[in-house]
């Protein structure tokens, strides 16, 4: 389970920040802005950090650049502030990405996911397992109790984010974000095509009930 470190001086942002984020499967933790930023992040252990602006006693971009002197870790800058200059001054303290408040949830979530796989990315494993099901990076290939299947690009990304948060829910905006990044609009009937595809494969080895699908939230193994 990643853990995501929420720095915010608002109480009420904070605690519906936390609550969205464990209600996709992630930890969340909060800073109450007591002790140095050295000691919260040794305690926490975050593997991403949301980070206001305003915060008392000194800025976020005082902040990011003291997180980054000791950790590389990834920092994204949420915040009231939407001037281009903030957004430049957060990017050249070290911020990953810049979310202006207020913030859409499935959208936040979905740029949460981009930078943690960028900074992830390289160090995933070739080869994933859930439950006697391997499933193979390297040959496009998902094998189970001595069958196996070639999958499409697509279809492997889908069962990839669902091996790596298995038992939780992965959203559709994310997985629609996942598979096509780059494109400006998906039709949303466009991932529920591919979904029966990839459903339709893994029956052919005894997966059929594999995919759930949870109404109004995404789906899950």
């Amino acid at each position: 389970m990643e853990k995501i470190l929420i720095v915010e001086d608002e109480e009420e942002i904070a605690c519906g920040l936390s609550s969205v984020l464990k209600n996709q499967g992630y930890a969340a933790v909060i800073w109450d802005g007591r002790g140095g930023v050295r000691e919260i992040i040794e305690e926490s252990a975050p593997d991403l950090i949301l980070l206001d602006i305003n915060l008392p006693g000194q800025d976020g971009f005082t902040l990011c650049r003291e997180i980054r002197n000791l950790c590389s870790l990834p920092v994204i800058f949420l915040t009231g502030r939407s001037t281009s200059m903030d957004e430049l001054e957060a990017l050249q303290s070290g911020g990953d990405d810049f979310i202006t408040k207020p913030y859409k949830a499935p959208i936040l979530l979905a740029r949460i996911q981009t930078v943690l796989r960028r900074v992830k990315g390289a160090g995933r494993p070739a080869v994933l397992e859930y439950r006697g099901i391997t499933l193979d990076l390297g040959a496009a290939r998902v094998s189970y109790r001595g069958e196996s299947l070639e999958l499409g690009r697509n279809e492997q990304k889908i069962l990839c984010r669902l091996f790596e948060h298995a038992g939780n829910i992965v959203s559709r905006e994310e997985l629609v974000d996942y598979l096509w990044e780059n494109q400006i609009y998906i039709d949303d009937n466009t991932l529920s095509v591919n979904v029966r595809r990839l459903r339709e494969k893994l029956a052919a080895i005894g997966l059929s009930g594999l995919i759930q699908t949870k109404r109004g939230m995404g789906y899950k193994i």
